[in-house]
């Protein structure tokens, strides 16, 4: 009995020593791993106007300064469907499309200390070097290094890419592409957030939510006491709707022509609602019947040159304030001069004005603290592979936001 005991000793002794072996290894094993090309899936838009093929992709190793993040929950945002649907620029394809997200550092390239795998993170459409003038001015979040990396007309993609499929490059929808199960990210486009955080949730603060809630309390500076109203029921509408509320305004005038989605504007905090098809006078007139003369604010949030005249002119002359928020680069917009000179102001906001690495945390921190609203903008829950069931809802306005469910956390 004692031999055998000495022999499973030893043996015991053995099999501790090549444990501890391979975990001083793991490291090292890790790093090999971490460099090498990921194949995944992927929903790759080959042309403009045409639904999304679901392909496997190749993910090269992330480069200097550059960060590989695994996908855990992305959406549809109307800027994916204008370029594929209305802007459908030649050149902008193919491309992986997608840019509100939240996932998992897989790996970071020479040059990261900032982020290290595991980390959750939300990677940003716009970017923040943190060195250049506009990244050191309050004022602005834009960002110069941004500016180069995607300053091509209707491309709205960097140069550079990792992505690859078929033996064909695939652009990356302004610098992120998360219609995929990993993609590359520059480390100054990425926001590194709270371990505790539900990805599944925290993802619209990729670009819907802080673009509408920020253009409330950054841009326009909604004040305590005002009449506010917000042109468009989408996503980025209700959360303007919802910083015009946490900003104080005692009347926030929801405008769609989509009947159904007054009930969801309700739960953010409008108190009235219009739909321009039930009146026979511009909507910029009946508003000013119901508000004395305008609106203290107004947010255009649909993306359309003549919603953006509407609601400048539904503003009251004099100290009226109107946020362009939707995006569009077909057409100019225009007014008749009389409208600013009598003291509107006319302006626009990317982003929510939020400079994204600095203020991405602090967003998160507001819906762990209950400050801010997320769960409700979710409608629906599929699956990457149903990603154009997801565009379809959205064009039809059946949705609100679509979680695509990528990879679990």
């Amino acid at each position: 009995m004692y031999v055998t005991a000495i022999v499973f000793g030893e043996l015991d002794f053995k099999i501790s020593s090549i444990y501890l072996s391979i975990v001083s290894l793991y490291p090292l094993l890790q790093k090999d791993i971490s460099g090498t090309v990921i194949k995944c899936k992927a929903a790759v838009a080959w042309e403009p106007n045409k639904p999304l093929v679901i392909e496997e992709i190749e993910v090269a190793p992330p480069q200097a300064n550059e960060v590989r993040i695994k996908i855990v929950a992305t959406s549809v945002c109307h800027t994916d469907l204008y370029h594929l649907l209305e802007s459908m620029h030649p050149d902008g394809f193919p491309t992986v499309l997608g840019h509100e997200a939240a996932g998992i550092v897989e790996s970071v390239g020479p040059g990261v200390t900032e982020y290290q795998p595991g980390d959750k993170v939300i990677p940003l459409f716009i970017a923040q070097c943190r060195e250049c003038r506009f990244c050191k001015d309050q004022r602005t979040n834009q960002c110069e290094q941004a500016w180069r990396a995607t300053d091509r007309p209707g491309v709205m993609a960097p140069p550079e890419t990792r992505l690859t499929c078929k033996g064909k490059t695939l652009l990356q929808f302004v610098g992120t592409s998360t219609f995929s199960e990993y993609t590359v990210v520059n480390a100054m486009a990425v926001a590194k957030i709270d371990p505790a955080a539900p990805l599944d949730k925290v993802f619209l603060i990729g670009c819907g939510v802080s673009t509408g809630y920020g253009a409330a309390v950054n841009t326009a500076k909604v004040e305590p006491g005002s009449t506010c109203a917000v042109f468009g029921m989408g996503g980025v509408g209700l959360a303007a709707v919802m910083g015009c509320k946490n900003a104080g305004a005692k009347r926030i005038i929801a405008v769609d022509i989509n009947p159904d989605k007054f009930e969801k504007a309700k739960v953010f905090g409008a108190t009235d609602f219009v739909n321009p098809k039930d009146h026979d006078k511009p909507i910029s007139q009946v508003l000013a019947e119901m508000t004395s003369g305008g609106v203290d604010f107004s947010l255009e949030c649909t993306g359309k040159v003549e919603v953006m005249r509407s609601a400048l002119e539904s503003c009251i002359p004099g100290w009226g304030v109107s946020v362009v928020v939707g995006w569009t680069d077909l057409h100019d917009i225009s007014t008749r001069p009389g409208q600013l000179i009598a003291g509107r102001k006319w302006t626009g906001s990317a982003f929510g004005g939020f400079k994204g690495r600095d203020a991405v945390p602090g967003l998160v921190k507001a819906y762990l603290d209950k400050k801010v609203k997320l769960d409700e903008f979710i409608t629906h829950k599929l699956t990457l592979e149903q990603v154009n069931d997801a565009i379809e809802m959205m064009k039809s306005g059946k949705c609100i936001r679509t979680v695509l469910n990528v990879s679990p956390e």
